[in-house]
C-alpha cells in the first residue's frame, strides 16, 4: 500500500503536540487527521478510513484508555498510546486494553515517527518470520492462521486479535511447536531490543490465550515452557 494512502489520526488535547506531530507526519507522506479528545476520535473514525491512531491517555471528556476500548469493539487498526507517566504499570495497562505500543512524554518526533512506521509496517505488510513467508495458510488442531489475509481462525470462526496480539500469534503459529523466549518474543515482533518485557509479553500472552482456549488456565494451544519461553503446541 503506497504510504501515502496511509491515515493517521493523532488524538491529544494540546494543540501544540497536534500540530507538532501533524508536522513530522506529513514530512514523512502520511496523511494526518486530528482529534482533540476521545469523542472527537471516534467521530472522526465512523466516517474516515484511518490506518493507527495516535491517542493520548488523559484527555477530556473521553480519555485513551475508555476511547480504546471503544475502538477495539469495531477495529483492529494499530493505537499508540501517548502518556506523561513513565511507570511500567501504566504501559503494560495500555497493552492489556488494546494498544500496540506506548510512548511516554516528553518523546523526540523521531522516535513516535519510527514507531509509527513499524506499527504500519505490520499492519499493511505480510508478517514472515524464519522464511515461512511461503505458508499462507497454516492449521494445528483446529487453531489456523491465513497470513495473506491476516486473520486467525479457531475451528473455523475468526479471532480478533489487535495487532500487536495477531504479530505474537502469527510467530508462534508459523514455528509450531518451537520455543521462543520472552526476549526473541519481544524482539521479533516489536523489532527492538528488549528491555523490562517480561510483563508486557506475559500480559498479551494472557489477552491471547482469552481469546483462543476454551479454559485459558489450562491451555491446549499456547503452552509456557517453565523457565525458557512460550510455544504454540504441535
Amino acid at each position: 500500500m503506497p504510504m501515502n494512502q496511509l491515515t493517521v489520526l493523532v488524538t491529544d488535547d494540546d494543540q501544540d503536540i497536534r500540530d507538532g506531530i501533524e508536522i513530522y507526519l506529513k514530512n514523512e507522506g502520511y496523511n494526518v487527521l486530528k482529534a482533540e479528545n476521545g469523542l472527537q476520535a471516534l467521530e472522526i473514525l465512523s466516517e474516515n478510513e484511518v490506518h493507527l491512531i495516535i491517542l493520548d491517555i488523559m484527555m477530556p471528556k473521553l480519555d485513551g484508555i475508555q476511547a480504546t476500548f471503544k475502538i477495539r469493539e469495531e477495529r483492529n487498526i494499530p493505537i499508540i498510546m501517548l502518556s506523561a507517566k513513565a511507570e511500567d504499570t501504566d504501559k503494560i495497562h495500555g497493552l492489556s486494553i488494546g494498544a500496540d505500543d506506548y510512548i511516554t512524554k516528553p518523546f523526540h518526533p523521531l522516535e513516535l515517527i519510527a514507531r509509527v512506521k513499524s506499527q504500519l509496517r505490520r499492519y499493511t505488510q505480510l508478517g514472515t518470520y524464519d522464511g515461512n513467508g511461503s505458508n499462507k495458510k497454516i492449521e494445528v488442531n483446529g487453531l489456523s492462521i491465513d497470513t495473506e489475509a491476516k486473520e486467525v481462525r479457531l475451528h473455523g470462526e475468526i479471532v480478533k486479535l489487535t495487532p500487536i496480539e495477531y504479530k505474537i500469534t502469527e510467530l508462534l503459529l508459523t514455528n509450531a511447536g518451537r520455543v521462543f523466549s520472552i526476549h526473541e518474543i519481544y524482539e521479533r515482533v516489536w523489532q527492538e531490543e528488549a528491555y523490562n518485557a517480561e510483563n508486557v509479553v506475559a500480559v498479551l500472552i494472557r489477552k491471547i490465550r482469552e481469546k483462543i482456549e476454551a479454559d485459558p488456565k489450562n491451555p491446549r494451544y499456547l503452552k509456557v515452557v517453565w523457565g525458557i519461553g512460550y510455544k504454540i503446541e504441535k
